[in-house]
């Protein structure tokens, strides 16, 4: 198959395209990590236990993402995916900032799942636009950029959480973060275009329907059958379980073990994601797309070994009697983990057509946050209230240790399969076994 090459039409627009979708995935994980800086003081407002705080901060967020993910994919592979990031942007962040309002347990869970609903319709169309952007020899290193969102968000979450958390308290911190996003969708609305769908995929597959959308167990079968994407799928999936896991439970298994308060902890990790996370994502993408040049199978095997190095730095840091050590095996670790997202993002855009990468993102999507969000959250709280006896306040600490050896070491192997089924003679472009 011949791919097309040279580079996308728009030059420097392209780069303000993909800042404008890093941004949107900034807000996207911001409102959903917001709770995590206040969480102490919601627990003690609400009198809430650990599984209720898990329940919110990861559950209730992930059951209408689950229900809507799929359908809002499909909807990304034949409509208008600007429209549709602007869209669900301005309403996750509306549904943040109404958090602020919440009354009780109950009303807090119903707005923290309406965020769950803007935020279906927004990943898919996003990394279906940036594929449409950026050729695939240089894919890797755009979903890096755009994958900095992840490390952006959980910093203005963390960083300016803790402070106006700290100034305002907590029901201000979801107002205050939640309405710029509003504002984001209506410029993003306003000032980006959609790119034609499948410009960079092989000339030859365009020609035989490619171009068209299937019928939806159609396109489900192809991907079921597709091994490059479904273990790849699998691989991020466990990829993310120690990663979510840390964004939510990490701020308050600092304020429970040493003696900080909101806004420092807001701090140090916003400076610990923000110094670790942007060169890890970037230059891991970098990395992945110079590797695969040899052999794409490299993408894969990058992101296995890079993850099991991260097993032992994220294990010592939860058993570190220092607040220094702790964070400086998190970062040593966070570095090493978002590196391979880039990679991850665009092996499952480049192993599928066109007309399947909204449907492709956001069953990937589905599958990171149930196992990330829907499920991690509320085991490990249930784990924390379960061994409080034994452990006392060390038992979140352990919850999360036993999380982090059985996702990373799944994820490692997960990822060393999925060279198995990459096709070393197409190139830096991934296809289906």
């Amino acid at each position: 198959m011949k791919i097309k090459s040279g580079s996308a039409s728009g030059g420097v627009y392209r780069y303000y395209v993909l800042v404008m979708l890093m941004l949107t995935f900034m807000f996207n994980i911001a409102d959903r990590l917001v709770m995590s800086i206040v969480i102490e003081d919601i627990k003690a407002e609400f009198v809430l236990s650990d599984t209720q705080i898990g329940l919110l901060a990861g559950t209730a967020f992930t059951v209408f993402y689950l229900i809507l993910g799929v359908p809002a994919g499909r909807l990304a592979d034949r409509a208008n995916r600007r429209t549709m990031v602007a869209v669900s942007l301005s309403l996750w962040s509306l549904m943040s900032a109404l958090c602020g309002a919440a009354l009780g347990f109950w009303t807090l869970l119903l707005a923290r799942l309406g965020v769950g609903v803007g935020e279906a319709g927004g990943g898919p169309p996003s990394v279906s636009i940036i594929t449409d952007y950026f050729a695939p020899h240089e894919l890797s290193r755009a979903m890096g950029i755009f994958a900095v969102g992840a490390v952006l968000g959980p910093v203005l979450g963390y960083a300016a959480g803790g402070l106006v958390a700290e100034a305002y308290g907590w029901r201000w911190t979801f107002v205050i973060l939640g309405l710029p996003g509003v504002l984001l969708g209506i410029i993003l609305y306003l000032t980006v275009r959609e790119p034609k769908r499948g410009r960079f995929y092989p000339q030859d597959a365009q020609k035989t329907g490619a171009d068209k959308q299937q019928p939806f167990m159609i396109t489900m079968r192809s991907l079921w059958s597709n091994s490059v994407f479904v273990r790849v799928v699998l691989a991020n999936s466990f990829t993310n379980i120690p990663s979510f896991a840390f964004a939510i439970w990490l701020a308050p298994t600092l304020i429970r073990n040493f003696d900080v308060t909101q806004g420092e902890v807001g701090v140090y990790l916003g400076a610990v994601l923000f110094a670790g996370g942007v060169p890890g994502m970037i230059l891991g993408g970098y990395l992945a797309d110079f590797l695969a040049r040899k052999n794409p199978r490299w993408r894969p095997y990058y992101c296995a070994l890079a993850v099991l190095m991260v097993l032992p730095f994220w294990t010592f840091c939860l058993l570190s009697a220092s607040l220094e050590m702790t964070l400086a095996l998190y970062i040593c670790g966070y570095v090493l983990l978002v590196s391979t997202q880039g990679a991850a993002i665009s092996m499952v855009q480049s192993a599928v057509l066109p007309t399947e990468r909204g449907t492709a993102s956001s069953i990937s999507s589905l599958s990171i946050n149930l196992l990330g969000y829907g499920i991690g959250p509320a085991l490990i709280g249930l784990m924390s209230d379960n061994w409080a006896d034994t452990y006392g306040s060390l038992s979140l600490n352990y919850a999360v240790i036993a999380t982090v050896v059985v996702s990373l070491t799944m994820a490692s192997f997960l990822f060393w399969w999925t060279g198995k089924a990459v096709n070393a003679e197409l190139g830096p472009a991934l296809a289906p076994a």
